[in-house]
């Protein structure tokens, strides 16, 4: 790896494109001084946005296309027409190429997953890539997977996802034997359906000394911290993902509302401004943006569509760290010594 970060942005991706991921890329630059930018998509748009940013202008390069893969577009649709020309596609190619470290983009879902599949291939035994990401809790953090790139999963996949899973905790979180558990409806043996128990079997017997498995936990037990990893296939993952963001949002506006709603809630407010600044900061879930796609052969960090450029610089620090910490072949090297069994049937469409 080169001295500087490269990192390459679909900067045409997600519900406002460069109006957010050029200012987005800026405020990460200002953390992370040390990062290269490869801007893809329309020049006049991303130029008029870098005039403003001439720190980011000056680490940038700028690749024109005027090929942009559409929020709606399904992946099939988004590979034939986008493929070797859009701006969500050069991005990951750059990493294909060595042109770049990582690849980032707030695009489609399904298309930006089956055009990293498609171009930079899997890694070894790993058939169904994931989502993963760092989900904060009350007793820490916790990797959370897969949140949305594939829907459904037999036990041979949701055992992939943990040693997968597993393996990321382990580098960011510096643990020797991070816990595993598998979301359920409940922690007894004899609930879920027939693929997570079976799931919950075969790490059982694995015993791996890359992680300890716990059995499961429910949904609760996501942000009680009750495990290192949080394994579930990717519609329930999607699902808990949304509402947890959707009640911080929730819980936010409460508190606005209490506060401002008589002079005497004013003045409390003004004595508990730092605590609920304190509590704002840990709710806010531009800080938990950008969602890892482990097992490619690359690096390639999904940031939520509608994000602010507040949001989509937490997305493009994330691929920085995960460069930094060099985990594609830290997981990968994981993958080798505790795998085994980790085939999986063709995955469908991604949730969008």
């Amino acid at each position: 790896m080169s001295q500087k970060v490269r990192i390459a942005l679909d900067a045409m991706g997600g519900d406002f494109g460069a109006s957010v991921v050029v200012p987005g890329a800026a405020i990460s630059l200002t953390r992370h001084p040390d990062s290269e930018f490869l801007l893809f998509g329309d020049s006049a748009l991303i130029n008029k946005q870098l005039a403003a940013h001439p720190a980011l202008q000056a680490a940038s390069r700028v690749i024109h296309t005027d090929v942009a893969v559409s929020m709606h577009d399904k992946p099939s649709q988004a590979l034939r027409r986008g493929r070797k020309v859009s701006s969500m596609w050069l991005a990951i190619e750059a990493v294909k190429k060595g042109e770049a470290d990582v690849a980032v983009s707030a695009g489609n879902t399904g298309a930006l997953m089956a055009m990293a599949r498609f171009c930079l291939r899997t890694l070894p035994g790993i058939d169904r890539p994931a989502i993963a990401a760092i989900w904060p809790t009350v007793r820490g953090d916790s990797v959370v997977l897969d949140l949305g790139a594939t829907i459904g999963g037999d036990a041979e996949h949701l055992k992939a996802l943990a040693v997968m899973g597993s393996a990321m905790a382990s580098v960011l979180f510096d643990l020797e034997r991070p816990t595993v558990g598998l979301l359920n409806i409940g922690v007894e043996e004899i609930k879920g359906g027939e693929e997570i128990r079976a799931a919950a079997e075969l790490l059982r017997e694995m015993n791996s000394p890359q992680f300890e498995f716990i059995g499961f936990v429910e949904g609760d037990g996501i942000g009680k911290g009750a495990a290192d990893v949080i394994v579930s296939e990717g519609f329930s993952g999607n699902i808990a993902l949304k509402a947890a963001e959707g009640t911080a949002r929730q819980i936010n506006e409460y508190l606005k509302a209490a506060m401002s709603r008589t002079w005497r809630s004013k003045i409390g407010y003004l004595f508990a401004r730092e605590a609920f600044r304190s509590l704002r900061d840990k709710m806010d879930p531009n800080k938990s943006n950008g969602g890892v796609f482990l097992g490619l052969n690359g690096v390639v960090v999904k940031s939520h569509g509608g994000t602010s450029a507040d949001g989509f610089a937490y997305a493009v620090d994330v691929g920085y760290d995960m460069v930094r910490y060099d985990l594609l072949n830290k997981i990968n090297h994981t993958l080798n010594r505790g795998g085994g069994a980790l085939g999986a049937p063709t995955a469908r469409e991604a949730v969008s």
